[in-house]
């Protein structure tokens, strides 16, 4: 395969090629032979940069988290009130989804736990962070801050699920509309966290 490291930097190209083969297949469709044969690499060449193939589904899944922080952060950023920040974050999150079939599912996949993963760690310290520390604004105590997070984020990867999955598609719904039902069930959710904790709040 001549020419074969004309990347410049064939990790990069790696990672790049790892987030196409998984934007069309998902991550269960993900191996580091077709993401090699997408960089026009040999089959080998990845295990320079990656000894393994948890180690190049690590950087990928690195970069998603900073990808994902990136654009929840951007959405929620267009709002004062925080209750429209999280709900934006939340719509942000499923939008993501769907167009890169990668989200929590590959953050947290098997393997890719432990100190070996540092970086991959703080990137999604980074991404929650977003959504905590506005959680924490809506909210009486951390634990319930931690809740609310966590049923935006479940909520937010259901609704991308569905339409990846094909359920949405059986109501002729479009990605658009998935993602801005997804925005209107997180700010119902913040809203009835508000209403249960501090009717005062709404």
């Amino acid at each position: 395969m001549g020419g074969k490291y004309h990347h410049g930097d064939l990790r990069a190209a790696l990672v790049r090629s790892s987030l196409e083969l998984i934007a069309e297949r998902g991550v269960a469709g993900f191996s580091v032979a077709e993401a090699a044969r997408r960089a026009n690499v040999s089959p080998g060449a990845p295990y320079r940069h990656f000894p393994e193939r948890e180690s190049l589904l690590a950087a990928v899944a690195t970069t998603t988290a900073q990808l994902l922080t990136e654009r929840v952060q951007h959405a929620a950023e267009q709002h004062t009130d925080a209750a429209d920040a999280l709900a934006a974050a939340a719509g942000a999150y499923t939008e993501y989804l769907i167009e890169r079939r990668a989200g929590m599912h590959l953050i947290y996949a098997d393997g890719l736990h432990g100190p070996r993963y540092a970086e991959l760690h703080e990137q999604t310290r980074r991404l929650t962070d977003q959504f905590l520390l506005r959680c924490l604004e809506v909210s009486d105590t951390p634990q319930d801050a931690l809740e609310l997070m966590e049923q935006l984020f479940t909520q937010a990867h259901g609704y991308g699920m569905f339409w990846l999955d094909g359920v949405f598609a059986k109501h002729g719904y479009s990605a658009e509309l998935v993602v801005r039902k997804s925005t209107r069930a997180a700010r119902s959710a913040i809203y009835g966290h508000r209403l249960a904790g501090d009717p005062s709040r709404l």
